[in-house]
């Protein structure tokens, strides 16, 4: 089953200052946001492998258009998170099926590398509902400069039949990082921890 896409949104937030001081380079941070007809709202199926394969096709058109909003190649991203957000007649259970079997392998794809879990979240609601999607560097999920997140909103999704699916990723962690833990150019990439 291919997704029935209603719109796709870019965001991308760029932060130069924080605090007064300048942020150099600019921290940014990119997500594509996907609003699709749920084929299975207002039913249960045990059988969701349908959202397994949309989930597969958005991860990487999300992916891909993230990436291309930052302006750098795929290998060239930092971190990465993905959110699905259902609408009143769908459950959790949807949005875990689209974000979990196999979203994650195109996006890793269309970054080139991806040992570490990419975070995720779900959630249930209405038009304009705040879908945060969660941050951690792609190949290290020790990395603590990059645990952030990023908020996006449709205004007019989720309607009742929809999933809001969204993937985010970084050119870099949060701006003026100062908390310690591994650092980037610590990262051995031998477990997806580290």
């Amino acid at each position: 089953m291919r997704a029935e896409i209603r719109k796709i949104a870019v965001i991308l937030e760029e932060t130069a200052s924080e605090m007064g001081r300048p942020v150099v380079p600019p921290t940014r941070r990119a997500a594509a946001v996907a609003v699709i007809r749920n084929p299975h709202a207002g039913e249960f199926r045990e059988d969701l492998s349908a959202l397994f394969e949309i989930g597969e096709e958005l991860g990487g058109l999300l992916a891909e258009r993230a990436v291309q909003a930052l302006g750098i190649a795929g290998a060239d991203a930092e971190s990465y998170g993905k959110a699905a957000a259902v609408g009143e007649n769908g459950e959790l259970e949807h949005a875990a099926a689209i974000l979990h079997p196999k979203l994650g392998g195109p996006v890793r794809r269309v970054l080139g590398t991806g040992a570490a879990l990419i975070p995720s979240s779900k959630k249930r609601g209405g038009p304009g509902l705040s879908l945060d999607i969660p941050l951690g560097h792609k190949d290290a999920a020790y990395v603590r400069s990059h645990f952030d997140g990023m908020e996006v909103r449709i205004a007019d999704a989720p309607r009742a039949d929809e999933i809001v699916v969204a993937v985010a990723v970084t050119d870099s962690g949060r701006p003026l990082p100062r908390v310690g833990g591994l650092a980037k150019d610590e990262i051995t990439g031998e477990d997806g921890l580290r």
